[in-house]
């Protein structure tokens, strides 16, 4: 069975950090991309960072460039994602997710049915 669990969320002040994990089962770590995503109440989910597993490439969306960092322990098959200096629009559930391919990562944040198996997702609170 295939199993991603994210841990790490929680409640944190603005200009803070958190870090994110996505432990994968079931599959073949390096056979999937892994992505994360994010989605605030009333908005649609929004594609954050990915990572090829098999060959390293990251990618980011202009709205966390610079500020989050997406690595993985093949090792360990968990994903990680650091979030520096959060604000209150970092405000949102985090869901990590796997796709069969490694190509057009940054493409692929905006395509999030191209994901074909989904965390449940972990809640990140910014406040001021």
């Amino acid at each position: 069975e295939v199993q991603l669990a994210e841990s790490g969320g929680g409640l944190v002040q603005a200009g803070g950090s958190l870090r994110l994990s996505c432990a994968v089962s079931g599959f073949t770590f390096d056979d999937y991309a892994i992505g994360w995503f994010r989605q605030a109440p009333g908005k649609e989910r929004e594609g954050v960072s990915g990572i090829s597993t098999r060959f390293g490439t990251t990618v980011y969306s202009d709205s966390v460039k610079g500020r989050f960092t997406i690595s993985s322990d093949n090792a360990k098959n968990t994903v990680y994602l650091e979030m520096n200096n959060l604000n209150s629009e970092d405000t949102a559930v985090y869901y990590c997710a796997a796709r069969s391919s490694h190509w057009y990562l940054l493409e692929s944040l905006k395509v999030p049915y191209e994901y074909d198996y989904w965390g449940q997702g972990t809640q990140v609170t910014v406040f001021s």
